[in-house]
Formats: structure tokens, C-alpha cells, sequence
């Protein structure tokens, strides 16, 4: 079997979670002996029995792989719509069967809102995704898949060393992470922070006043960047007090497992995503509360984070692909 990897947005574009995914994904399946090549659009002589494609498609698309006798398997980050409340959600829904009897096809097979209903199968992070796909697009609940994010082996071999002082906030620098705000809480409640990230770019307007921010306040902020050595971040993870990561938009998030992993108790944003992945097993901030309930929750937590059982283990990437693996030999045994 060959699978085909497709993504639409280069990764010199932008840095973050997805990319290390997209990888770990691959290298997983190819643990688990598959071949995975990534899709080259230039060649036509390349050959797959399946497309593993990280996004939504156009309608055409998913044509186009079946007449070529290649099954199409979808997996999408819902971030924004696994975020919006339950109002904005129906809002949105009504929206697009307006759109889909109104407008002319081109524009709606464009929006690809009927992919997931042809794709042979979808992959979700979490279980709430899945309810999205199926109830927001109208896939078949019997073709979503849950398959989580897995985790490097580096991160569950770090040894275990005692706690230290400081929560770790992981994350690209950007409005929707809240990183500044955290660090802001941080030091109204007086609780060491180490934020380790960048921002996506030199001159984002968000990063620079969070680099500030944490120069001003050396006491209660710790920032030196990203930390590319993935032994280096085990090893981090292994040693924080705990993990924090209050987010206004998330889908699955990677340095939240990398962290339970290492046994780091977690503090996340209060979002269906978190609860339905970690549930009794991490503690809950309310998205977008005052600066004020912000600190308290930390502090809170910092006080607590000692003595709060480690989540469960996660899987590795090897087991990931185990599972992406059974998933296509079902593929393979089915027709159109």
C-alpha cells in the first residue's frame, strides 16, 4: 500500500502544531510499514492507492482521486468552528444550506462542504470533532474516524526528575494562544510562567509587546524563545509544575500530549475539545475571563499542581500509524 500525503498551505509559510503532525504522522506510518510520500503536484507519473489529504478539499478533487481508482481520506482541524458556541454553530449551518440552494455549485463545491460525505473517510482528533463533521457537513458517522494526535518517543523517555518552580505555557505567540494574557496573569498572581514559543513573524505587532512584556518582568516570566531540540522540551515538560494553555480556538492540541507525556498536570481552556479529550484527568479556565479570574485560576493551580495525579499516557506516533493503517486496508476492501 502507498499513501499520499496533500496539504495546501507550505510549511515555509507558517511554523506551528500542524506541520509537526503532518510529520510525525508520516514518519509513524512509515514505523508501521507503509509507504508515504508526500504529494508532488508536478508529477503525473506519481502513483498511490490512497490520498491522506490534511484539510478540505474542493468537491473536484475528491472526483478527480476516484476516477484515478485513489481513495481520498480527509482530516481537518475544526479549530475555529470546534471553538464557536452553540448559537454561532447553528448561524453558521443555516448559512450554508442557504448558499447550497441559493448560490450557483461552483461556489459551494469550492467551499468544500460536500467533502466530507465524499471522501471514503474523515479523521478527527477528538470525538467532538467528529461530532462536527456529522452534524455540521453530514458525513456518515460510520466513516469518521477518532484518531488523536500521537507523541514523539523522546517525550516519554525523559527521565523524572523533581518538579521545579515554573508553569509552561507552550505555543506560537499569537492572539488567539492569549499567551500575553497569560503572562499578564501570571504576574498579577505573583506565579512563575515559562512561555516557550515565537511568533510567527520578527515583526508581529503581538509578539513584540509580549517579548517586552517578559523583559520587564524577569520575576515571573520566563522567555527564551522556541526550543527546537526535542529532548531539550521533553525534558522541560518533565520538570514544569505544570502545563498551561488558555487558548481562545484549539482543535487537538500537540504540546498538550507532548506535556502528558512527561506526566505534567494540565490547565487548559474550557473548550469541547479539551473536555471531551482530557476530561476529569485536567483543570478548566473559563475562555476569555477577566485578567482578574485569570490570575486566580492560575494561582489556583500552581498551588494544587504538586499534588494532581499525572493524565493518562498518550499514544506514540507508532500506534497512530497502527491505526491510520487498519483504516486504509478497510478502504482498500470496499467500493464506490
Amino acid at each position: 500500500m502507498k499513501v499520499l500525503f496533500d496539504h495546501p498551505s507550505p510549511f515555509l509559510l507558517a511554523h506551528g502544531g500542524f506541520q509537526i503532525q503532518i510529520e510525525q504522522t508520516k514518519a509513524g506510518l512509515e514505523g508501521a510499514g507503509v509507504e508515504v510520500e508526500y504529494l508532488r503536484w508536478w508529477d503525473e507519473r506519481q502513483t498511490g492507492d490512497v490520498i491522506h489529504y490534511f484539510g478540505r478539499p474542493v468537491v473536484g478533487y475528491i472526483d478527480f482521486a476516484h476516477r484515478k481508482g485513489m481513495k481520498v481520506v480527509l482530516a481537518e482541524l475544526l479549530t475555529g468552528l470546534g471553538s464557536r458556541g452553540a448559537m454561532a454553530r447553528h448561524g453558521q449551518k443555516l448559512l450554508m444550506r442557504a448558499a447550497q440552494n441559493l448560490l450557483p455549485k461552483s461556489f459551494h463545491y469550492r467551499m468544500g462542504w460536500e467533502s466530507y460525505r465524499l471522501a471514503d473517510a474523515s479523521i478527527a482528533g477528538t470525538p467532538w470533532e467528529k461530532h462536527l463533521m456529522v452534524s455540521m457537513f453530514g458525513a456518515s458517522p460510520e466513516k469518521v474516524h477518532c484518531v488523536p494526535n500521537g507523541v514523539e518517543k523522546v517525550f516519554f523517555e525523559s527521565p523524572v526528575v523533581a518538579r521545579g518552580p515554573w508553569l509552561v505555557c507552550a505555543a506560537t505567540i499569537t492572539e488567539r494562544k492569549r499567551v500575553m494574557e497569560v503572562a499578564e496573569a501570571a504576574v498579577r498572581a505573583k506565579t512563575p510562567l515559562w512561555v516557550v514559543g515565537q511568533p510567527y513573524s520578527s515583526d508581529d505587532p503581538y509578539g513584540a509587546r509580549f517579548v517586552e512584556f517578559a523583559r520587564g518582568n524577569p520575576r515571573f516570566v520566563r522567555y527564551e524563545g522556541a526550543i527546537r531540540d526535542r529532548k531539550m522540551l521533553a525534558a522541560v515538560y518533565r520538570e514544569a509544575r505544570g502545563f498551561v494553555l488558555l487558548s481562545t480556538m484549539e482543535s487537538l492540541s500537540l504540546a498538550s500530549m507532548e506535556a502528558t507525556a512527561g506526566g505534567c498536570p494540565l490547565l487548559l481552556s474550557d473548550l469541547p475539545w479539551a473536555r471531551s479529550t482530557f476530561g476529569e484527568n485536567a483543570t478548566y479556565c473559563p475562555v476569555n475571563c477577566s485578567s482578574r479570574q485569570t490570575a486566580e485560576t492560575l494561582r489556583d493551580f500552581y498551588e494544587r499542581a504538586a499534588n494532581l495525579p499525572p493524565p493518562p499516557k498518550p499514544p506514540t506516533w507508532i500506534e497512530i500509524g497502527e491505526k491510520l493503517l487498519t483504516i486504509y486496508k478497510g478502504l482498500s476492501r470496499t467500493s464506490r
